[in-house]
């Protein structure tokens, strides 16, 4: 079996790392052509070291020359930038692109990559939501596959294989319920970034897991879901599943479900994604009841579920509202969502200010029908309205951090 060539946009990110501990674990199966990364040139240098890709690309150019200065002669070619993200994407010779950035800054070189007939594994909340309807034509068209990488999607996607699209009745994504679910609305106001922070189950990046303290994720999730598997909003549904077992059930037409279940571990959907059609084997299960979120050795274990509920988290409502209203909508939550989310890690906005941002925005932006240019002319306007909201609660009465 010849080794499929890996390129990862975001390696220093969390969903990078965890990306190359499983490339790491299977050299025999897979090796890192391409690496991009923002900021830190110092696990960057190491990365590069372990992996050898062709091609590395660094966020900015004093990045890059920082990130030559740490390589011995002929490494890596070294780029940075909007050009070195696509040049790792589509220029490293990779067989897969695992999109693992944060925010709009590698859109151009996923959609290049696909355009390509590049296959690529979806770790981008933002890209999905802002124009995952425009990324699915364009890989219909070049017949790149999009494998999705969030566990919830892949818990779907598993569940899919091989089910006649017209026989899907409703799909289910679960939730942690993040830190706050047992909180009031009034009580998570004033919420901490630290408290933010204290997710009960997953360890994320820093914006993941506050969208989870939110439920803005698990709203960005129902619209990837939509662009992924092409369901409306409406039979879609969200669960609230604390233990991080059970990811997502797929409900046919005639009254069967089917669920995807593991344990709370990015490494398994990576790893499906990666070795997709085929599955890794290096984790056996000698306990299957610890394997679904029982004590080792015990003799029951037990899931539960409780219904969403977007009153207390309205970012979730706000979320369904896009898709709704469809077009460049989706897009201006999602970057709204990511200024107020930032404003909010800076001690500039309380918690309780994000679904505010979000819907002032929402309904300051005008929505038009979905292009390129469009989702970037929404994206665009919608953050300068979120710093207007931003600056507006700065000049306010002081609050509470």
């Amino acid at each position: 079996m010849s080794r499929r060539r890996i390129a990862v946009l975001g390696s220093t990110g969390s969903i990078g790392r965890q990306t190359l501990d499983v490339i790491a674990r299977h050299p025999e199966r897979f090796a890192v052509s391409g690496l991009a990364a923002g900021r830190n040139v110092e696990l960057l240098a190491a990365q590069v070291t372990q992996f050898h890709p062709q091609v590395v690309s660094a966020g900015s150019e004093a990045a890059a020359q920082e990130l030559a200065a740490r390589l011995e002669p002929g490494d890596a070619r070294v780029v940075h930038g909007t050009e070195g993200l696509h040049a790792v994407a589509c220029a490293s010779n990779a067989d897969l692109v695992v999109a693992a950035t944060d925010g709009a800054v590698a859109f151009e070189a996923v959609f290049a990559a696909v355009a390509a007939g590049i296959d690529v594994a979806l770790a981008n909340k933002e890209l999905i939501v802002a124009a995952g309807d425009l990324l699915a034509a364009e890989a219909a068209r070049s017949g790149a596959r999009l494998l999705p990488v969030d566990s919830e999607h892949s818990a779907i996607f598993q569940c899919l294989q091989g089910a006649p699209p017209e026989r899907v009745a409703a799909i289910v994504l679960t939730a942690s319920g993040g830190p706050f679910w047992e909180r009031s609305r009034a009580e998570m106001e004033d919420a901490t970034v630290a408290d933010a922070l204290a997710h009960p189950t997953w360890r994320m990046g820093v914006k993941n897991t506050i969208d989870s303290a939110t439920l803005m994720n698990k709203g960005l999730e129902v619209i990837e879901a939509s662009r992924l598997f092409g369901i409306p909003g409406e039979r879609i549904h969200v669960l609230v599943h604390r233990t991080s077992i059970a990811h997502g059930f797929v409900i046919f037409t005639d009254g069967n479900v089917l669920a995807q279940l593991a344990p709370p571990d990015m490494r398994l959907p990576i790893g499906y994604a990666l070795a997709y059609p085929d599955r890794l084997a290096d984790r056996p299960h000698d306990d299957p009841l610890a394997a679904l979120g029982g004590e080792r050795g015990s003799t029951a274990t037990s899931l539960t579920f409780e219904r969403a509920d977007p009153e207390r988290f309205p970012c979730l409502r706000l979320a369904y509202r896009a898709l709704e209203l469809g077009g460049t909508a989706p897009a201006i939550v999602s970057a709204a969502n990511e200024i107020a989310v930032q404003a909010f890690v800076a001690g500039e906005v309380r918690f309780g200010d994000i679904p505010a941002c979000i819907e002032t925005v929402l309904e300051g932006v005008a929505t038009s029908e979905s292009s390129l240019d469009a989702v970037r002319r929404a994206d665009r306007t919608a953050r300068e309205l979120a710093r207007d909201f931003v600056r507006q609660r700065l000049a306010g009465p002081t609050r509470s951090t």
